[in-house]
Order: structure tokens, then sequence, then C-alpha cells
């Protein structure tokens, strides 16, 4: 359900008409930095999409947990007809549904790396427990033997944009349609 009002005709666009019409400079910024986490993401695509789609998963986004990266992140910059010299989809091979359909067991299924496991289990901590992932001593100690701390900054702002953002457009009732910015249109 869409939670403000929208005209009938903006409604394939509910987006890109709440960008123009409310909170526009906000909502610009919003933009600005979910892209920065499409074009500046050091982590492997596998990674990072590992960490997407659990965030998806706990938000409940329907955009957020059917977007791939490897396929969709291009996209994202496709309106502006000019692709960055970098997008995380360049960070390694792509991962299969057999993956996605497997993040949330990230604990006991095998399809997962030792990086890969831990870079989920901090994005469902940060949306989940964020007070008791911050003292926890031991997750720091595998973190940091496994991240650099470059990895780490990277991977905790990629997944504040994902849980903020697709909590966004989840509770707006947004998720109902694909947003322009990831559609490519604007």
């Amino acid at each position: 359900m869409i939670r403000i009002d929208i005209p009938a005709e903006q409604a394939a666009n509910l987006y890109g008409y709440a960008a123009r019409v409310h909170g526009r400079e906000i909502m610009a910024a919003a933009e600005v930095f979910s892209k920065a986490v499409y074009q500046h993401s050091i982590l492997s695509l596998r990674e990072f999409e590992g960490a997407r789609s659990r965030i998806a998963q706990i938000n409940g986004c329907i955009i957020c947990q059917q977007f791939r990266a490897a396929k969709d992140a291009p996209s994202i910059f496709a309106a502006t007809g000019v692709r960055p010299d970098h997008l995380v989809s360049d960070n390694g091979p792509a991962p299969d549904e057999g993956f996605y359909e497997a993040v949330e067991q990230w604990r006991t299924s095998p399809l997962f790396s030792p990086r890969e496991r831990t870079a989920i289990e901090f994005a469902e901590r940060f949306a989940e427990e964020p007070k008791i992932l911050a003292d926890d001593e031991d997750f720091w100690e595998r973190a940091h033997a496994q991240f650099s701390d470059a990895e780490i900054v990277d991977l905790a702002h990629s997944v504040a944009a994902w849980t903020g953002l697709g909590r966004v457009a989840h509770v707006l009732g947004f998720d109902s349609v694909c947003l322009p910015f990831m559609a490519g249109q604007e």
C-alpha cells in the first residue's frame, strides 16, 4: 500500500513523483548515496550481493529482493548515457540464483566463503542488533582477520544505504513498482 498521496497518472513512477514533489533535496542526496555504493564499492560482487540480499530480505523490500547487481547496476547509470569507469558489477563473477536462494541460510549453506559469510552476518546484525554488534569483540576479531579497514568502512556504508533506503521504499509503498533510477529511466 502506498503511504503518501500519488496522482493516478503517476502510479507507474512513485519514486520519481515523490522525488519531484516532496523532499527534493533529501531524495536527490539519497539517490547519490545509493549510486555511490554501486559505483565505488571495493567488495567482491559476491560479498556485496550477499550482504545486500540479506538486507533486502530483512527490510521486506520487493524491488531490492529482485535486484541483481551484475545485471541491474549498469542500468542505474544508463539514464546518464555514461557508464562510470567502475561499477560493483566489475568486482568478480556474478552469483547465480542458488546463491540468492541460500542467503537466508548463510550460517549453514556451503555456498559461501568465510568472507561472504562474515559480510552477510555483518549486514544481518547491523540491521537487527546494532548495539550488540558494536560491542561483539569476537565478531570484530573475525572481521578484521578477513577484511581491511577500507573494506569494513565500505561494507558499513553500503549496508547503511540498503537498510535505510530499502526501508523507506518498503514503508512508503514505493517498492510496488521499479524505481526509475534502477530501471535507467528519468
